[in-house]
């Protein structure tokens, strides 16, 4: 087996480990103290970040299934954390926004995820808190390269 096959399959394996390494440490804390679940986290910082969109876009930014978005919304309308917006144009047209209380909770709960993760990161020597920071700076700056700038993607949508 040549090497780069090698080499690409034990990214592909080590990417792979790092999201549940990550979403375990603060799920169970976020669990606590809402009733969201990953998948309406994703939903609200995607909204959070990009402002309004349609749920066909936020499918696609978060590569999941129309009829799986419209149920994440419904909960987080329950919660007036988001709301969805009729086009005066075309009433067929609906687009979802965050509410003030959804900025407001998902702030928190990125304050408390971060705050968790810290406390984590304290526990770590200077040398690989400095190791931490260049890996993760490549890795995003790398992910960033391969799903964002990839002239050729042909997916419905880029993430920006």
């Amino acid at each position: 087996m040549p090497d780069n096959i090698i080499s690409i399959d034990s990214v592909i394996e080590n990417l792979i480990s790092i999201h549940p390494l990550l979403t375990k440490s603060f799920t169970r804390s976020i669990r606590s103290k809402t009733n969201l679940n990953p998948g309406s986290l994703y939903v609200l910082g995607i909204l959070t970040r990009h402002g309004k969109l349609s749920m066909s876009e936020i499918g696609c930014k978060l590569s999941m299934p129309k009829p799986h978005i419209t149920a994440l919304v419904d909960k987080l309308i329950l919660e007036e954390m988001v709301e969805r917006l009729f086009d005066p144009k075309d009433r067929r047209l609906v687009y979802v926004q965050v509410t003030p209380k959804g900025t407001e909770d998902f702030n928190v709960i990125k304050q408390e995820i971060s705050q968790e993760m810290r406390v984590r990161l304290e526990l770590l020597d200077e040398e690989k808190i400095k190791i931490l920071a260049q890996a993760s700076q490549h890795l995003k700056e790398i992910l960033m390269e391969i799903f964002v700038d990839n002239k050729t993607d042909s997916s419905c949508c880029k993430i920006k």
